[in-house]
């Protein structure tokens, strides 16, 4: 479908009136009227879109870790480390997928796109996973032939489905969370401070629909089959796309656009204020009109020689507007790099604490156990009951100290986040300490397959902590990376925001194998030890509370110094 952007003159006319969106159009390309259109409206139904597609996504990922060791044979280490190179990569693709969107072909085309070929990979990943069942075999030798065929091609399609699914997931994570900000007119005090609410629900609704629906599919998965539990994502995703399409007439569609790459812009930033080193700022014309720049970032001041001609004269606003977009986002780059390793922790929770889980005691009655994965629903659970305390009460509160919109600034609420995230991974070093302890006390060190005594209901404060940490941190960056860049990167903003959760499964995978290449060999146990018993997960976890002090600490330290866009900030 073709959304134009051509606007009559007598269209331009009602862009004045009360009624219409500023820099906004509906699907035939007619300016967007406020009351029918956007806001709460269609943002729902793009949140119901995005719940069905996390549960997609998080309902093959949540219990990845045990299809990868268990079907596919893959060892601990190597288990966590294809799961965290794949989610990285997941994670790094919305930079592209939010370049293709901004770039060429808009939000609504990208996700539509994305969700065919999110739907192909799922039907391949299910495919992959009762292909072996495809053939038959009459004798013994022929069997054991036929079955390492089989093998081999499960594998190379399984593979080959969930690379798939993260291109997919690339192109539909960074625009559909933009898309339905875009729903609320900045302009308008009113939708303004909706879309602050925008975010916290939109978090709120994805994790109250999947607490539920998550924990029925790892159980699927565990006791059904995981053809079953790979094909339900597949045919929730054919849902997704149906409800999307069905609100195309409500929509709000920005006409603001992106017509350059960000690193294009800020590498010729760089080469500009380069060539106009010697030439003072001082020269550049206070005359320019106020509104008709950007916000002026006061960091990175020696960028603002790339809007100097080489006379020293003063060049046009365009040139100027874009000094500014490239001091905003390489503003954002020390934040950026100083939430690395909370998304190494995070990575742990689908990994690593699911490992733990599955040594444990995990029975409720005589015939019903509790998949490891499952306890990731506390996560979901804290997060379920702390997100509308902090949004009625803790907010409110905080705004009658603080005086500001928000209670508390985007970085402030980022911060706690990191506080939480230190503590959750404290809390799973001593129950690591505990789990081992345990294990020697009743001679299971030998016995990798044997039930530890000890209830896993010990993770849940892991989890609850990480659940919380979730709220302030997870939360705070998604709304942090949306506001604090220009209008025309929103998506390339949420990019950014995913790429740290990216770079930081690369750097989990990274820390594992190296730790494993460290303290394993010539006949000794690595800390990640396909016997968990003679493993130290502990360790691990006492490392990753160290890195992420100091890095809190570097947090602390630019988030003072760090300037907000003034027309957004909270």
């Amino acid at each position: 479908m073709a959304i134009s952007t051509d606007i009559s003159e007598e269209e331009i006319q009602l862009l004045n009136s009360n009624t219409t969106v500023e820099d906004c159009v509906d699907h035939k390309g007619r300016p967007s009227n406020r009351l029918n259109s956007g806001r709460w409206r269609s943002a729902f139904l793009i949140i119901g879109v995005e719940v069905a597609e996390r549960f997609a996504f998080f309902g093959i990922t949540l219990n990845l870790i045990t299809y990868l060791t268990g079907p596919l044979g893959l060892s601990t280490a190597t288990g966590a480390a294809s799961l965290n190179v794949w989610y990285g990569t997941a994670s790094l693709l919305p930079l592209l997928g939010a370049f293709v969107a901004d770039s060429y072909i808009g939000r609504y085309r990208t996700i539509i796109i994305a969700s065919v070929i999110y739907i192909l990979g799922l039907g391949l990943l299910t495919l992959s996973a009762v292909l072996p069942s495809l053939y038959s075999c009459h004798t013994q030798n022929a069997s054991n032939a036929k079955e390492s065929c089989s093998s081999r091609l499960q594998i190379i399609l399984f593979y080959f489905s969930l690379y798939l699914v993260a291109v997919a997931q690339g192109g539909h994570k960074p625009c559909i969370q933009a898309f339905g900000a875009d729903q609320f007119d900045s302009m308008d005090p009113e939708e303004m401070k909706a879309k602050s609410s925008f975010f916290n629900w939109w978090y709120f609704t994805i994790v109250a629909i999947n607490t539920v629906t998550i924990s029925i599919l790892n159980y699927i998965q565990d006791n059904l089959g995981w053809g079953l539990g790979f094909g339900i994502p597949c045919i929730v995703m054919i849902l997704a796309l149906i409800i999307f399409l069905l609100g195309t007439t409500i929509y709000r569609f920005s006409r603001k656009g992106y017509d350059k790459s960000l690193s294009v812009k800020i590498g010729l930033a760089f080469r500009k204020a380069f060539r106009n080193r010697r030439i003072s700022t001082s020269k550049v014309s206070a005359g320019e009109e106020a509104e008709e720049r950007m916000q002026d970032y006061q960091q990175f001041k020696f960028l603002d020689k790339t809007s100097l001609a080489s006379r020293g004269l003063e060049d046009d606003v365009r040139i100027t507007n874009e000094v500014e977009e490239g001091k905003g986002i390489l503003g954002l780059l020390p934040l950026w790099a100083t939430c690395l390793v909370f998304a190494i922790v995070y990575a742990q929770a689908f990994t690593l604490f699911t490992e733990q889980g599955v040594t444990m005691d995990r029975s409720i009655g005589p015939n019903f156990k509790v998949p490891a994965a499952s306890l990731l629903a506390f996560t979901s659970l804290s997060t379920v009951i702390l997100i509308p305390i902090y949004d009625r009460v803790l907010v409110p509160f905080a705004r009658a100290i603080t005086r500001k919109p928000s209670g508390i600034t985007m970085l402030q609420r980022i911060g706690t986040g990191l506080v939480f995230s230190i503590l959750s991974v404290v809390i799973a070093a001593v129950v690591e300490m505990k789990r081992l302890e345990t294990a020697r006390k009743y001679g299971l060190v030998d016995m990798p397959d044997a039930v530890v005594p000890m209830s896993i209901w010990w993770l849940i404060p892991q989890y609850l902590l990480f659940g919380i940490a979730e709220v302030f941190a997870y939360v705070g960056l998604q709304e942090f990376f949306y506001d604090q860049v220009p209008s025309g990167l929103r998506s390339m903003g949420l990019a950014l925001y995913l790429s740290i959760f990216g770079v930081g499964s690369f750097l989990s995978s990274f820390l594992i194998y190296a730790i494993e290449k460290a303290t394993g060999g010539q006949g000794r146990d690595s800390w990640f030890s396909d016997n968990l018993n003679r493993a130290h997960l502990d360790y691990f976890y006492w490392l990753l509370a160290a890195l992420s002090t100091v890095t809190f600490i570097a947090f602390l330290y630019y988030a003072r110094s760090y300037n907000y866009n003034c027309k957004n900030a909270l």
